[in-house]
């Protein structure tokens, strides 16, 4: 997660590298773009607050450069700052967004651009909401907003890295990440999770297609693939970092969550203590976490550990596994 020293720091050292770049004549873009476009994105123009729908909408999507089609911002990151411009709390990616100082009009202030193609924004503030801090102020006429039939479920029960390399497998997952959530240190180590001072679990954030694989469904493998009974302990891991926990995003989700929980309790015969918490921010791990399994399938722990879990969990869930 980024805060406002990373940002003052790609204004003052350099930003990082984008995944590509396309460079164009101003005449190409003329011809791509409306004039308004052009004047915010190319000439660095700003639109009038509150001339775009864009400010109340709130729905699941992504937002990308209207010039180039990279990929900016998740609606997730979006909130209402009041303001009359679209504000998120943290691009997509770390190199999606670059960093320039910005004196112009008397002020000193932080340019957002596009990586890709060094289109303007907006602006980068330090008054955004927890835990970033952070407000990325962008003119609404430099995004377009794409609809996406993803959403995210968060949840923990022992170390992620069997988690991750179960759910992995299933048919309508998009994407696993292993990381932190529900403590109360921003950005926090392995280490300072592990010595349970931080407060937080090891998760994992699935990106899943609801089309194919329901919410429920996914609590109810989750429930079924390690020990809900536990409290914060799974086998030989003992911690509060490996508690079982399930965070909901909506009202609705913690009332599913809920009956999903009563329907597995006949399937123990103790009580089962999995925690729900409204989700508030998931913390991705380092990056040696992720994909652990299939970066590591031939180390002991891999060998002892995940596979009899992963066979087990073929047996179990075979018609939900992907072809």
């Amino acid at each position: 997660m980024l805060k406002w020293l990373d940002v003052i720091k790609f204004a003052n050292n350099g930003n990082p590298a984008p995944d590509k770049r396309v460079e164009k004549t101003p005449e190409e873009w003329k011809k791509l773009l409306t004039p308004e476009q052009f004047t915010i994105t190319r000439m660095k123009g700003t639109e009038r607050a509150y001339s775009s729908e864009l400010c109340s909408l709130f729905e699941p999507g992504k937002y990308s450069c209207i010039c180039c089609d990279t990929e900016l911002f998740d609606a997730g990151e979006k909130f209402e700052s009041g303001t009359g411009w679209p504000s998120f709390t943290q691009p997509l990616k770390e190199n999606a967004v670059s960093y320039h100082k910005d004196i112009s009009f008397g002020m000193q202030r932080i340019e957002a651009c596009c990586n890709t193609c060094d289109a303007h924004l907006g602006h980068v503030f330090q008054d955004g909401p927890a835990p970033s801090g952070l407000r990325y102020c962008i003119n609404a006429v430099s995004l377009k907003k794409t609809a996406v039939d993803e959403k995210k479920i968060d949840f923990g029960g022992g170390c992620f890295w069997c988690t991750e390399a179960l759910f992995q497998q299933l048919k309508g997952v998009v994407k696993v990440e292993s990381g932190y959530s529900g403590g109360n240190i921003h950005n926090p180590t392995y280490r300072e999770v592990c010595s349970g001072i931080s407060g937080h679990a090891e998760i994992v954030e699935i990106t899943y297609r609801p089309a194919e694989i329901s919410f429920e469904d996914l609590l109810r493998i989750h429930l079924s693939t390690h020990n809900p009974t536990t409290v914060d302990s799974q086998g030989a891991d003992k911690g509060s970092q490996y508690r079982s926990i399930i965070f909901y995003r909506t009202e609705g989700e913690k009332q599913s969550a809920m009956k999903v929980i009563d329907e597995l309790q006949k399937s123990y015969q103790d009580m089962i203590v999995t925690q729900l918490e409204m989700f508030e921010h998931f913390y991705k791990a380092e990056e040696y976490h992720q994909d652990y399994y299939n970066r590591n399938e031939g180390t002991g722990y891999c060998q002892a550990v995940i596979n009899p879990k992963l066979n087990k969990f073929r047996e179990l869930f075979r018609n939900k596994l992907r072809e």
